[in-house]
């Protein structure tokens, strides 16, 4: 796996946020967790030329504000931000959902887990299926 990778949570729970990060540090100690707690706010920070891009977004489907669909759409209508692969990250397990995000031009679903290791597998699962040494410009839906 490709040490330094940056990546976005973008979730309104500040718990899950914390797991998530914790679960990143322990994957590799190297990788960056930025953080945003909803749709608005995340494109706020990835549109501010001070921060550095992420290598990857993780997003939350239900939050106030902006909800991750409408987020996504956001994301993938921006000429710097649409190639950055956009996992949905939710409890939501629906199929219906799933593609639904698929089409809108997400490059992965991962239903929230409820420990640390499951967590931490999951995401080495969607590093693994999208060539987490961003190799591949071309990364097709899953």
């Amino acid at each position: 796996m490709k040490t330094g990778q940056i990546f976005m949570i973008v979730d309104d729970d500040d718990d899950d946020i914390d797991f998530f990060c914790q679960a990143i540090r322990k994957i590799d100690p190297t990788y960056t967790c930025m953080s945003a707690t909803d749709g608005e706010a995340a494109l706020q920070k990835l549109q501010n030329e001070t921060n550095a891009l992420p290598d990857f977004i993780f997003l939350d489907l239900n939050m106030p504000r902006m909800d991750g669909k409408t987020c996504l759409r956001e994301l993938k209508k921006q000429e710097k931000l649409k190639d950055i692969p956009v996992i949905i990250y939710t409890t939501s397990s629906h199929p219906q959902e799933r593609e639904e995000t698929l089409q809108l031009g997400a490059a992965h679903f991962l239903t929230k887990a409820y420990s640390i290791k499951m967590l931490q597998e999951g995401i080495r699962n969607v590093l693994e299926i999208l060539g987490a040494t961003n190799e591949n410009s071309n990364i097709s839906n899953i």
